[in-house]
């Protein structure tokens, strides 16, 4: 019995750690990951909260799996680990059977599972943490308390540190559709042969204080805006698909709402862009600097009134473009993002903060 707890120890602990590290690389990731979720269950209040959500329960990860390793509290960690499974089984199950979410999340960009496998790993890990569970009074803590506690203190400053450094500047490592090298228009594309996802469009009203949800082509014969208030709208999966493009949803629209996405990605010679998430005091003045020493530069945004506001009649030297807000997230998880492009290909990529050929 021993060896198998010291074995499950091992392998719930470097699970844990892993998924916590492949998270913190881009914490960003996770917190769109939960405004998912929430956005399904109606929960819009939380979603100001998403990334201190995510902050906090990667570095937990992190931190529980090297306690599990060493056998630190085991009382109080084999219950926060029970827990912490339970809800991510439910999660995945949920991502799973409702067919409302793709994907969990649960390792991030960079290791990619469908929501059967992440369902699946869940029910393993739920199996292995009742074992320690049952057994937690068991597991000897570490003689040497003060090796282990230096351990978990690097733990949380790993932790911690690591997402604080890639929110403030970009992912160390890059696994999304836009990273280096990558061919926009390429990606853009189904792989051939794919049979693409079929998807209904489902609304979900409140009447009478009860929540009805109902597809686009069926809406109930009593239906007027007087009588029911709109709450959400969703693509709901009635059949998996076997692939879909990697990258989705990414137009760029002109000020008078021109679709010039085909036209700049086949733009020959070098280009910048500069995708601007959100803007503030702090920020604009950068992206001044920005405007003034690249040619050419063109502002790609989701929030171009914002943009307006803060620039003014800078931006009459560039071109503002519009784009969906989700495709901007995925490609900037910076809130300013640049881009060195040709010819639809991406050459390099910088927090603007970071770009060395700002000076």
């Amino acid at each position: 019995m021993k060896t198998i707890l010291t074995l499950s120890r091992y392998i719930v602990g470097i699970l844990f750690i892993i998924s916590g590290l492949v998270k913190a690389n881009d914490p960003l990731g996770l917190s769109y990951k939960m405004q998912e979720f929430f956005e399904v269950w109606g929960w819009h209040a939380l979603n100001d909260y998403t990334l201190a959500f995510s902050v906090l329960m990667i570095a937990f990860e992190i931190i529980a799996g090297v306690a599990v390793i060493i056998g630190w509290q085991m009382k109080l960690f084999s219950w926060l680990l029970l827990l912490l499974i339970i809800f991510f089984t439910f999660l995945t199950g949920y991502a799973l059977f409702s067919g409302k979410i793709k994907t969990c999340g649960c390792f991030g960009d960079c290791i990619p599972l469908t929501a059967a496998q992440s369902f699946m790993k869940d029910i393993f890990l739920l199996l292995l943490i009742l074992l320690l569970f049952v057994n937690r009074a068991k597991i000897r803590p570490p003689k040497n308390t003060f090796a282990a506690i230096s351990l978990l203190l690097v733990a949380v400053l790993l932790s911690f540190g690591l997402q604080a450094y890639v929110l403030k500047h970009i992912p160390l490592v890059d696994c999304l559709p836009y990273k280096k090298g990558v061919l926009i228009p390429e990606q853009m594309k189904v792989p051939p042969g794919a049979i693409p996802d079929s998807t209904v469009i489902s609304f979900v009203y409140k009447k009478d204080g009860k929540e009805i949800e109902f597809t686009a082509d069926a809406f109930p014969e009593d239906f007027s805006e007087d009588s029911y208030q709109f709450l959400r709208r969703y693509d709901k999966l009635v059949r998996q698909g076997n692939a879909e493009p990697a990258i989705k949803d990414f137009v760029l629209l002109t000020a008078s709402g021109n679709d010039s996405t085909t036209q700049i990605l086949q733009s020959t010679g070098t280009q910048y862009w500069l995708f601007v998430r959100s803007i503030d005091e702090s920020s604009a003045p950068m992206v001044k600097k920005a405007i003034a020493q690249l040619k050419p530069l063109l502002i790609i945004t989701p929030v171009e009134e914002a943009v307006r506001q803060s620039l003014g009649e800078t931006l009459n030297a560039v071109t503002l473009l519009k784009c969906d807000a989700v495709a901007v997230k995925t490609a900037a998880r910076n809130p300013q993002t640049l881009y060195e492009i040709n010819q639809g290909r991406i050459i390099q990529k910088w927090a603007l903060r970071d770009a060395p050929i700002i000076h």
